[in-house]
């Protein structure tokens, strides 16, 4: 039977960060556009994730189309989870991170226990896709939990925090060339392409400013046009590989002796070089948290000094829009008026929610008047201890921003 899973060239490596920031982009464009939220919009890519895997899990061989498109969905799919986690359940990430972790060396282990290999050049049964996909499915919210916690601990914008997973993807790949376990290497360097794909992706979508000193500043493209560019490039890539068939592999049985390159002492060493590259990652998010993080995002720096009439900032938006986040601003000072703080955390996180799905939509019609709200926003979340390490401030203070965000919307 013919392997299911493409041959991992570097074809392999440069559609999975196209489907993995095609993932990211989307998922927020298509949460903007639907207005359904985050749940449903969830619900929507797991029934959608239900389909193509149905799909592909027929199929007896593997084919370009229907396996990259899994792997687009399962990408949002994956991340959709941890974001419901994080942002509805408020679920810290480090717990997020170690669930997820936990969850994987699970998969795995039964995987093992039952094949005896979690090798992708060797899925060539149905039990051995069925757990292939599950453990792609949890790297894919692993990704994204232990990519935002570093993003958390270290203040960096998503610019400078593509450093990071693209030094570990080359360092992994460098330990593998010297002749480290080639599925240990595999699976560490796809979960790293979660974070490096999304952190992509957040830098062409976000606006051309400088995140903080000497941070490389965004394009600007917003989530469609970066949805569109890398959808493309990632339709051109399957339709080549389909002509050419050059990621098509065999069984693992029939095209690799294994036995023969297998170098122990080499594998040791390599194991080594894993664990201390471990430790200096480790150890440069430690030093990056315990530095001065860059405090507020450049809108507030922006709008410091610009003095707005109550309801001009919002003057030029749809009005059905700005009554739904005041209606959220609403729900969440009546909540914190009432001393409900899980009802005010509650509101404050779905009005996040909502301002971050209309930006697209919402930025151009005036960039002056959505820099100011959106200062303010952030203010207003700053107190709740969303999207920033503090924690939660005062019910009072609470209060206040939520009153001036609500007097700026009129």
């Amino acid at each position: 039977m013919l392997n299911k899973v493409p041959e991992v060239t570097v074809w392999f490596w440069v559609i999975k960060v196209l489907c993995t920031t095609v993932g990211e982009s989307f998922a927020d464009w298509i949460n903007m556009k639907l207005g359904v939220g985050l749940v449903n919009t969830a619900w929507i890519f797991t029934a959608v994730f239900v389909v193509v895997l149905g799909v592909q899990l027929r199929l007896k061989r593997y084919v370009p189309f229907p396996y990259w498109l899994t792997v687009v969905v399962v990408s949002v799919t994956g991340t959709l989870y941890t974001d419901i986690l994080t942002d509805q359940l408020n679920v810290p990430l480090w717990i997020s991170s170690a669930v997820f972790s936990v969850l994987l060396a699970a998969v795995f282990g039964v995987w093992w226990a039952r094949e005896r290999t979690l090798s992708i050049h060797s899925v060539t049964t149905l039990p051995r896709e069925s757990f292939y996909w599950l453990a792609v499915l949890v790297t894919f919210a692993l990704g994204t939990a232990t990519g935002d916690w570093t993003l958390e601990l270290t203040g960096w914008s998503p610019g400078v925090s593509v450093l990071l997973p693209l030094g570990l993807i080359a360092a992994i790949t460098l330990l593998w060339k010297f002749g480290a376990n080639p599925v240990l290497s595999f699976w560490l360097a796809y979960i790293l392409t979660r974070p490096l794909g999304a952190n992509i992706g957040d830098w062409l979508a976000s606006p051309k400013v400088a995140q903080s000193p000497g941070d490389p500043t965004g394009l600007d493209l917003g989530t469609f046009t970066t949805s569109l560019i890398f959808l493309g490039l990632i339709l051109a890539t399957v339709v080549y590989l389909t002509v050419t068939r050059s990621d098509v592999t065999e069984t693992h049985e029939a095209t690799h002796t294994a036995a023969a390159t297998s170098d122990p002492r080499k594998e040791r060493v390599a194991l080594a070089g894993f664990g201390l590259l471990a430790v200096a990652t480790a150890s440069l998010l430690v030093w990056a948290h315990n530095q001065p993080h860059v405090g507020p995002a450049p809108e507030t720096d922006n709008t410091s000094a610009v003095q707005m009439a109550p309801g001009q900032a919002v003057k030029k938006f749809p009005p059905a829009k700005v009554a739904a986040l005041k209606t959220l601003a609403s729900t969440s000072l009546k909540d914190a008026r009432s001393g409900n703080a899980t009802g005010a955390h509650a509101a404050a996180q779905s009005l996040r929610d909502l301002w971050d799905a209309d930006q697209a939509s919402l930025q151009p019609l005036d960039q002056t008047g959505w820099t100011s709200i959106d200062a303010q926003m952030d203010k207003v979340l700053k107190t709740f201890g969303i999207d920033h390490p503090n924690p939660p401030m005062s019910p009072a203070q609470q209060q206040k921003e939520l009153n001036t965000l609500l007097t700026d919307m009129g």
